[in-house]
């Protein structure tokens, strides 16, 4: 492994740039797409499995994923993940069907997973441990800067634009996957070809629960923000602003978050930072003016900021090298089910009352949190863990 690797500017680079173009893509088709199925003819509870497939998709492959990745190298995971999405994406443009949209949604999903687990066990492998909070916080601030443009770019594009938004989607996706080849190093963990079980150690459940945690919100939020902005009399530009508001906040912070995960207790500024989010959570539904609705959620995405890439580096830290694919898409795996739980339910339980989904969420949430503590009381570093291995699973 070179020592431009290990130092990790220019493989981030490259990271970084996969990431904000798969979520540039991703964000700027998402809020369009029903209403584009809608004009082919789809009807309206074929939209709806249309959207599921993605997240179908990812929980049914990204633990596979990861085992492949820790199997042949996570190098070749990404590329793939970023050409099975290219093609997924331009697919829409042949107008195939119900059933073929399902499939080609799917396949953005599986390719959008392999993304994620690939670059995520990459950094554990390449970038020491007192750096990974700066290298992770790098991941999600490209990811949530895609974020906050795309959605821009598919209101400038409209419905009747949306096929442009798909060729520039997967040739941009392409792109990236010639970039990461010609630039990216075939970076594997020094124990490769160990066959090094996943040990299901208490640190790792912790930031599974933790995952869960941040899921459940997510979830409700994916399903009921809307609602809930639109039961306050919001416009349909102050839902895109809502939107906005918390990804690009979340990006200008993530250097600075990345320096605190680095340098402070990992686990208490994981906790902090999801009960912060738990607490805007529970406060949200009994918001009536609009501009705190707006505002709070740009504050509430400095917790998650600090949150994420912690929890993140705790991953890391608590499995060897060589397993890391194998955490990374168990933990994804357990995220994405939270999150489509969670928003398959929403929309049932804000018909009762608006107030009753956002509580909820964050009420178990909470309990959650206090289990994942319980878990990660025993000993830690400020920049790291001390793991004992305490096995409660292993998996081959």
């Amino acid at each position: 492994m070179t020592d431009p690797a290990r130092d990790g500017r220019s493989f981030l680079v490259v990271l970084a740039g996969a990431g904000f173009v798969e979520w540039l893509g991703a964000s700027a088709i998402l809020p369009l797409l029903p209403t584009y199925l809608r004009h082919h003819g789809t009807s309206p509870a074929m939209v709806g499995l249309v959207m599921s497939s993605f997240f179908l998709a990812s929980l049914v492959l990204q633990y596979p994923l990861g085992h492949l990745g820790d199997r042949i190298g996570h190098r070749p995971v990404l590329v793939g993940g970023l050409v099975v999405y290219a093609l997924g994406s331009l697919g829409f443009l042949l107008d195939p069907g119900a059933g073929g949209y399902v499939a080609l949604r799917a396949m953005q999903g599986a390719g959008s997973g392999a993304v994620q687990i690939a670059s995520f066990a990459l950094v554990g492998i390449a970038v020491p441990s007192e750096r990974r909070g700066r290298a992770f916080s790098t991941l999600f601030a490209a990811q949530l800067g895609g974020a906050a443009i795309g959605p821009l770019a598919g209101s400038i594009a409209g419905v009747s634009g949306m096929g442009i938004l798909f060729t520039t989607t997967a040739v941009t996706s392409a792109i990236a996957g010639v970039w990461v080849v010609a630039k990216l190093p075939a970076l594997r963990s020094s124990e490769h070809g160990t066959r090094t079980p996943l040990v299901i150690s208490r640190m790792l459940v912790g930031v599974i629960l933790a995952g869960v945690t941040g899921g459940l919100i997510q979830g409700v939020y994916e399903t009921c923000w809307t609602l809930l902005l639109d039961h306050r009399g919001a416009h349909a530009w102050q839902v895109g602003l809502s939107w906005t508001l918390f990804a690009a906040p979340f990006a200008a912070v993530s250097p600075i978050a990345g320096r605190l995960v680095d340098r402070f207790d990992r686990v208490k500024l994981a906790t902090w930072g999801m009960a912060s989010s738990i607490v805007f959570a529970a406060l949200y539904p009994f918001l009536h003016s609009l501009s705190l609705l707006l505002g709070l959620g740009a504050v509430e995405s400095i917790g998650v900021a600090i949150a994420y890439p912690a929890a993140q580096s705790l991953l890391s830290d608590s499995v060897p090298e060589s397993a890391l694919g194998r955490a990374q898409g168990l933990n994804d795996m357990c995220q994405t089910g939270a999150i489509a739980a969670a928003a398959g339910v929403a929309g049932a339980l804000f018909a009762v009352a608006p107030w009753v989904p956002f509580v909820g969420s964050a009420a178990l949430a909470a309990v959650l949190v206090a289990v994942l503590q319980s878990l990660w009381r025993e000993g830690h570093t400020s920049a790291g863990v001390d793991i004992e291995p305490r096995e409660l699973t292993v998996i081959g």
